[in-house]
């Protein structure tokens, strides 16, 4: 009886004035969150790691930005056409792109003594043999004709290799003016490829310098941050012996899509 008299005064449909009312007790705040999985710092450390080394990776592949002007695509459009032309692949690119292009047609497409020796031909035909024979009769080597060459290089030549500058080293007990330091190498930033800078650019042009101009050069490549040194009167070492030839191509190479330790032959 009493129940059912209970159930009545709590029927939904009593006016609200005759409903008992009910005190209601606070009840503490229940965080919402039951458990929190956590991970071994060396996970974390891991997670960390990967993320800086994604984040390097990008940074890596920011190419910099040039503006040539009429000049530098002149030259970069004339030594294109002598590459094409050497290697018997044309490409309807301008510029350095189309020079890039070039380069990785003949890398593609020939073995490395091979790919040395039409950037040789692709030299000659960019630069008449007459100035070349004038120049080398009228500049025998001396401190004076290496220093010369150097200057000459961070002038004219800044639209294939990047900023440069003239920097000091010793030679024969003395110091002089010989070396070009180039900051960030444009042909191996743009090329991403260490087969293509030591035999599209470093080998040919080694070559070429010392048979054309009689002055020995060896350029040595810093693929950490892609800078470049070209030493005048420095002969280069033999292949075996050089470093440069040891190192294993980039994880981002564009010419091979592949890491490989095989990049350079």
């Amino acid at each position: 009886m009493e129940a059912r008299l209970l159930h009545q005064s709590m029927s939904p449909f009593m006016p609200a004035r005759d409903r008992p009312h009910c005190r209601r007790t606070k009840k503490p705040l229940r965080s919402p969150v039951l458990a929190v999985l956590t991970s071994p710092a060396g996970k974390i450390a891991e997670i960390v790691e990967k993320a800086t080394t994604t984040i390097r990776l990008e940074e890596d592949a920011i190419v910099t930005k040039y503006k040539d002007n009429w000049f530098d695509l002149v030259a970069t459009n004339h030594l294109s056409r002598s590459v094409q032309a050497a290697i018997g692949i044309r490409n309807k690119k301008s510029g350095y792109e189309g020079l890039v292009e070039a380069a990785s047609a003949a890398y593609r497409s020939f073995n490395p003594t091979e790919q040395r020796e039409l950037v040789i031909s692709a030299l000659e035909r960019a630069f008449p043999r007459p100035i070349l024979n004038m120049i080398r009769t009228l500049l025998p080597q001396s401190k004076f004709t290496r220093e010369y060459f150097a200057a000459f290089t961070t002038v004219f030549f800044s639209w294939l290799v990047g900023k440069c500058e003239v920097r000091e080293s010793e030679l024969d007990g003395r110091r002089e003016k010989n070396v070009v330091h180039i900051k960030k190498c444009r042909f191996l930033e743009e090329t991403n490829c260490v087969g293509m800078c030591l035999n599209l650019c470093k080998m040919p042009c080694q070559t070429f310098i010392k048979d054309s101009l009689g002055v020995p050069v060896n350029m040595v490549p810093n693929f950490d941050d892609m800078s470049c040194q070209m030493v005048f009167g420095q002969d280069p070492p033999a292949i075996s012996d050089d470093p440069a030839f040891k190192q294993p191509c980039f994880k981002l190479c564009k010419a091979k899509q592949k890491h490989s330790e095989k990049c350079t032959s």
